[in-house]
């Protein structure tokens, strides 16, 4: 390892560290603009001065110069200094005085850089340029007056996100950044360009002129809108969730999140349930809580055993184990959360979990894809598997719909027949790979493919010491804690349907067909007035996910744990509430009185669920037929309206009118 000195102190850094790595191995803080630790590295903006000897009598960029051994490396002398400044007068050139009508005041690299580094005139008195503002679609406003060209956009959209729709015009001072043809930016991570922009330039449009940082509250959370368990920052001000923002964790989701979790926060004020709905002569009216809450446990009370709980796919496992205890207390089991009818076989839960672990997929080298598209059903997902093409040279096939997942992806067909019978190309490859791997998608366990895929995935090897390359890609954030806790028939939904229960419990449950229990007493506990709602008898107003403390567990079996950020709107309340208000009317009051008593009485149940991290989840395949065949079909058909929060929120459904179906949204001054 090299070894370097950085302002008299001498230390070690890895093979291959730029001069940069070192100085913040040192502990010494630099500047930059342009360089980002994800992505390659530009070298344009000049802000990471420093003096490094042996080399020319000059200061030089630290993060594209290699660290060598017997390097001494300055960060703080007066010509380093003198440097910096010069840079950040530079950049300044061009850029407007909007900071006090900028929504990136108070969190610009620009304004903290400035002052840290700046100088406090500017020599340069001739007018400024201006640069007209590009359109990039419904969710990036921007202001490029304001670009310093640090091409960071450009890099992440080409690089992470794999749709290179970013570059750049002209040269010199008449240089910009555009989208091509002055299209909509169609990436569902395009969010994330407003987070990588150090200026204004680039904005998150939906939270435009909303708040100021300063005046907001930020909370710890799991995003819920799929089953990768992305950590989000809540920023609340008063009552109201006002922006979500992605937090770092490596093993999960970087530093990213994708468009439908950063901007569905402006359905959490929109079409929530804030009171008790009876339905009386085929119309719901308002109730108050005493009369819901005893017209539901009269119901309970003559339903006997004949109880069913329908899990939604946005539950925490609290709610869920509060409902079990409510319904063991009827003496009933009907609980499943598979509410669009899947009924894959779940003796064994590694059978159905991503045993490569999200991180991990980055270092396979031949994939399979079955009925799945991770684009939309796991975007983060399938960042990391594009980060195995792009710098592992993994190859991908896949047995499905032909989809544009924004890496070469060989299509070998769409009948499940083939997992039988793999080409000898494939074969080849599966044989010749150290870590290979099969994704199972959820239009694969639609079609009954998992005993098909555990086959294969014993005829390709693809469980070996120290890996394990057989992964199942969920949609719903609740599912494997709802496995957990024996949210699972053995047939499916189908089974509580054919049990005929006199109550159906719908917690949060909005994709239950219609038809289904078409003799039950329905009751809908749950936040938004959508699907559930409609076909309810009894609507009970109940709290979103950051109204609420939550575990959550994904698609890897990771638990985790959001905390709350707000409260419910009106006379709703958290569900657990609810389940402990209903037993009490039963005479058969739940064993806890608050949250920590039931988060305690669920993890002596469950002591999985009191983990932080990993689950253990010991690999045992079940023996199942193996003869799917037939064609897939692919259950996310619009990536943007997924569940009930989604579909109250307008910015989704611009994203979704605007991005997938083509519409035209005329601006202000057209």
């Amino acid at each position: 390892m090299p070894k370097v000195t950085v302002d008299d102190q001498e230390i070690e850094v890895p093979q291959g560290a730029t001069v940069l790595q070192a100085c913040e191995l040192a502990g010494k803080e630099i500047p930059r603009f342009c360089y980002h630790e994800r992505l390659s590295i530009a070298g344009n903006c000049r802000m990471c001065l420093v003096e490094v000897a042996p080399g020319p009598p000059k200061p030089q960029a630290s993060c594209a110069l290699p660290a060598a051994d017997g390097q001494t490396i300055r960060t703080d002398s007066a010509l380093v200094k003198k440097a910096r400044e010069g840079v950040m007068e530079f950049l300044l050139i061009n850029h407007p005085l909007d900071c006090p009508i900028c929504d990136q005041g108070g969190e610009c690299d620009l304004q903290d850089q400035a002052m840290a580094y700046g100088r406090s005139k500017s020599r340069f008195h001739e007018n400024k340029r201006s640069v007209d503002d590009k359109y990039m679609g419904p969710i990036i406003k921007t202001a490029m007056t304001r670009c310093i060209q640090c091409t960071r956009c450009v890099r992440f959209a080409e690089e992470v996100a794999g749709t290179p729709e970013l570059g750049l015009l002209y040269r010199g001072e008449d240089l910009q950044i555009t989208a091509y043809l002055e299209r909509a930016v169609t990436s569902e991570l395009s969010g994330n360009l407003a987070d990588l922009c150090p200026v204004g330039a680039l904005l998150q449009a939906p939270q435009s002129f909303e708040a100021r940082p300063w005046e907001l509250r930020r909370m710890p959370a799991i995003d819920v809108m799929d089953a990768v368990g992305t950590n989000i920052r809540l920023d609340t001000r008063g009552p109201q969730v006002m922006r979500i923002l992605p937090r770092i964790n490596e093993d999960v989701n970087e530093e990213w999140c994708s468009d439908k979790t950063r901007h569905h926060a402006d359905a959490l004020v929109r079409g929530r349930l804030d009171r008790p709905w009876v339905r009386v002569a085929g119309k719901l009216r308002e109730a108050s809580w005493g009369e819901a809450l005893a017209g539901l446990a009269e119901r309970l009370r003559a339903a006997g055993p004949k109880v069913a709980a329908i899990a939604g796919d946005l539950l925490d496992a609290e709610t869920m184990f509060a409902a079990k205890k409510l319904l063991q207390g009827q003496g009933s089991a009907l609980l499943e959360g598979r509410q669009t009818g899947l009924d894959y076989d779940v003796s064994s839960l590694s059978a159905v979990a991503f045993n490569s672990t999200i991180a991990g997929i980055e270092d396979a080298d031949v994939i399979l894809l079955v009925g799945t598209n991770p684009r939309w059903e796991a975007p983060l997902v399938n960042t990391r598997i594009r980060k195995a093409v792009r710098r592992g040279g993994a190859t991908v096939f896949s047995i499905g719909p032909l989809v544009d997942l924004a890496y070469p992806v060989t299509n070998i067909g769409d009948d499940l027949a083939l997992l039988g019978k793999l080409p000898s190309n494939v074969a080849e490859a599966f044989a010749a790979a150290e870590r290979p791997a099969l994704i199972l998608g959820p239009g694969a366990l639609a079609a009954g493919a998992l005993g098909a895929g555990l086959a294969a995935a014993a005829s390709l090897n693809l469980v070996r010491e120290g890996w394990n390359g057989f992964n199942v890609i969920h949609t719903a954030a609740s599912r494997m804690a709802g496995l957990l806790l024996g949210y699972a028939q053995p047939g499916g939904i189908a089974d509580v349907e054919a049990a005929r229960p006199d109550v159906v419990l719908l917690l949060g449950a909005d994709e239950v067909a219609p038809e289904r229990f078409a003799g039950a007493f329905k009751v809908y506990i749950g936040h938004h007035g959508d699907k559930g709602a409609r076909q309810a008898d009894l609507v009970l107003p109940a709290a979103a996910y950051p109204e609420k403390h939550g575990t959550y567990v994904n698609l890897e079996g990771r638990a985790q744990r959001g905390e709350k950020a707000s409260f419910p709107p009106g006379d709703a309340r958290e569900d657990w509430t609810i389940f402990r208000a209903v037993s009490d009317l039963l005479g058969k009051p739940l064993p806890f009185d608050r949250f920590d008593q039931l988060r305690a009485a669920m993890i002596a149940e469950v002591p999985a669920l009191g983990i932080d991290g990993l689950i253990d989840l010991p690999w045992a395949a079940p023996s199942l037929a193996a003869d799917a065949s037939g064609p897939v079909t692919l259950p996310i058909s619009d990536f943007y309206l997924t569940n009930a929060i989604t579909r109250a929120s307008p910015t989704m459904h611009r994203c979704s009118a605007e991005l997938l179906r083509g519409e035209t949204f005329a601006e202000a001054a057209e």
